[in-house]
């Protein structure tokens, strides 16, 4: 079943099918942030899991292999694509499914969760308090949510490398609103505890993690020119156009690779709050 709108439909393009196309070298990124969400969920006693903007799937089936079979595990996305990896990653795990919704929107069954969580699925909403009230009516009384969401893009600059390459060799792009539905929508600590409390959510704490990432001399060039929408970009250069931003990304990743690996720190929120 889907329930998408307009504005989820770039998710299911040539997007999409890069975050399919990568997922390892995705998984491999931000497998620290898998083992904060699991660990998060397992001292909850939670039954009934939901994971928003699951992607291919990682969170989701590391929460049911860790938790057992008699937990039952949701995982949501815009994305047909991945939703579609994620199912065929799951094949034969029956406390597991994958569903092609909008959070925002999709008609849930009432309180059926006792737990919600979400790695960078929740930064996206065009309304997010009707979007987290939407949650809320889907959680139980005295679930649990808890969300991983990017800072500023101040405090990520390994995050904002393409930006500027692509600024530097086409010009300025120009930024988005700072509460634009986007990667760091929910920058401002104080915006987000207002959009839960508007939503109806309770005990919400948020407080600030860097979570130490790498990413191999081998996946960072793939990373560079794929993700970020890079693909859409370089369809529209010519070849020297093209080469031109290929070495101002290698330039504005070099600073970050030691030893042959990019590490950096992700600087993030995690946002708590209860049903």
């Amino acid at each position: 079943m889907t329930d998408q709108q307009p504005e989820t439909t770039g998710w299911n393009t040539q997007r999409s099918q890069v975050w399919v196309e990568l997922q390892p070298m995705l998984d491999r990124l931000f497998s620290p942030f898998e083992r904060i969400l699991v660990d998060a969920v397992g001292g909850q006693g939670a039954r009934a899991v939901l994971d928003i903007g699951c992607g291919a799937g990682a969170t989701t089936l590391a929460i049911a292999q860790q938790l057992g079979d008699e937990v039952n595990c949701t995982g949501l996305d815009i994305s047909q694509d991945l939703v579609d990896a994620a199912s065929r990653r799951a094949k034969g795990k029956g406390n597991v499914r994958f569903l092609c919704a909008d959070a925002q929107r999709h008609a849930f069954a009432p309180e059926q969760f006792d737990a919600i969580i979400s790695r960078f699925g929740v930064m996206f909403f065009d309304d997010p308090v009707a979007a987290f009230a939407n949650l809320r009516a889907a959680a139980r009384p005295g679930a649990a949510l808890t969300c991983i969401a990017w800072r500023s893009a101040s405090d990520n600059p390994f995050m904002t490398v393409q930006r500027r390459a692509i600024a530097q060799v086409l010009g300025p792009q120009g930024d988005p609103a700072p509460d634009a539905p986007g990667q760091f929508a929910f920058a401002d600590d104080g915006r987000v505890r207002g959009i839960l409390a508007d939503a109806g959510w309770s005990s919400i704490d948020i407080r600030p993690i860097n979570v130490p990432c790498t990413l191999s001399a081998d996946d960072l060039p793939i990373y560079a020119r794929r993700m970020g929408g890079m693909d859409a970009i370089a369809s529209d250069l010519d070849e020297a156009q093209w080469g031109r931003l290929e070495a101002a990304l290698d330039r504005g990743f070099a600073g970050f690779v030691v030893d042959g690996v990019a590490r950096f720190e992700a600087a993030c929120w995690v946002v708590q709050a209860k049903r």
